[in-house]
């Protein structure tokens, strides 16, 4: 019995270190593994000078000194991928993982999808027994996707957006905030009484304003499939119910789509946004509308620059009516030339 327990004693003591008092008084034992990551942790130091300000090199695999330059580790395991990737694309290309999660799909892109193509993995047709096999998977997939009428809204609506934003040309991280704001609109119950085309139009149209890539409320009733007046209330209400914090939009942020849409050169440009920028100074700009201005403001540069650019040119581009625009170019002009008043018209007032 003696024998034995001695035994078990010297095996215990191979796994375990006794551990001696510490400054509290505290004994206990202490496992291999700690004991390995304690003795690390107190080698963390330079053998040259003794500091502790070690930096990892992960591209070449070596720790440093920071204070005397000393490589105190090399050759440490690159836990990241074996292959190399130069742009997004290829990351993504490369990748063994799935897609990342997205706010522009109901169910954020995490359930699976089964393609149309009646084919199998190596481009051969499936039969007509396969082909009828297929359709009714893909079937119970669809009804397994949309589970329930907030799921088939949610995926009717950001359908919607994701066409929107298209025919608009709207960047990606736009139609992500807008997807999260009608998600946001539906989980506080925004929709009763409102179509859900009208209110994904409004949070394409905030989400656009949020990014400083605003579209006119003419540009964006005419991709939506309500009416202007439906799509201003669905605005107004989805603004004010969710707090969003989106400022007055900028003629500014107008001018750079405009001139690229008439071809003009970047001095005019650059011409057109001087002549807002004097505009907000004299206070101009107060109750316009800051696509009338963007628009005349191209007009008033053009002239400046001794450009050929017509008010038709510019209406059907902007679509802004012309008497708008002549209305906006004289009140530019005479800011312009009371902020200088030799800075030089060249007779464009009188064009």
């Amino acid at each position: 019995m003696s024998d034995a327990l001695h035994a078990r004693t010297r095996e215990d003591d191979d796994e375990r270190t006794w551990r001696d008092h510490d400054a509290d008084g505290t004994t206990g034992y202490t496992d291999e593994s700690e004991r390995t990551e304690a003795s690390e942790e107190e080698s963390l130091e330079c053998p040259e000078c003794g500091s502790t300000d070690l930096v990892a090199d992960d591209e070449r695999g070596e720790t440093v000194c920071a204070d005397c330059g000393l490589v105190v580790d090399e050759d440490s395991i690159d836990r990241g991928p074996e292959w190399r990737a130069f742009d997004s694309a290829e990351r993504d290309e490369k990748s063994r993982v799935g897609a990342p999660t997205t706010n522009l799909m109901h169910d954020k892109g995490l359930s699976t999808n089964i393609g149309w193509q009646n084919k199998d993995a190596y481009g051969n047709s499936l039969s007509s027994n396969q082909r009828q096999k297929m359709q009714r998977l893909r079937t119970w997939n669809e009804r397994f996707r949309t589970r329930d009428s907030k799921e088939r809204n949610l995926k009717q609506a950001l359908g919607e957006i994701d066409r929107m934003a298209s025919a608009l040309g709207l960047p990606e991280n736009v139609r992500e905030t807008a997807s999260v704001i009608y998600r946001r609109a539906l989980d506080e119950d925004l929709l009763p009484g409102r179509s859900i085309e009208g209110i994904a139009t409004a949070a394409l149209h905030a989400a656009a304003r949020m990014a400083q890539v605003p579209r006119s409320i003419d540009e964006v009733a005419r991709v939506s499939r309500v009416g202007e007046d439906e799509f201003e209330r669905a605005y107004r209400y989805v603004v004010r119910e969710l707090s969003l914090e989106i400022q007055p939009a900028d003629p500014a942020e107008y001018v750079p789509r405009f001139a690229s849409d008439l071809e003009i050169p970047k001095e005019t440009e650059r011409t057109a946004n001087e002549l807002l920028e004097n505009a907000k100074r004299q206070n101009v700009h107060s109750g316009k509308s800051p696509v009338g201005l963007a628009a005349a403001a191209l007009y008033a540069a053009a002239q400046l620059t001794n450009e050929e650019l017509t008010q038709a040119d510019v209406s059907e581009v902007t679509d802004i009516s012309e008497v708008t625009i002549r209305n906006r170019y004289q009140e530019l002009l005479e800011a312009w030339d009371l902020d200088s008043p030799h800075g030089g018209r060249s007779g464009a007032a009188e064009a």
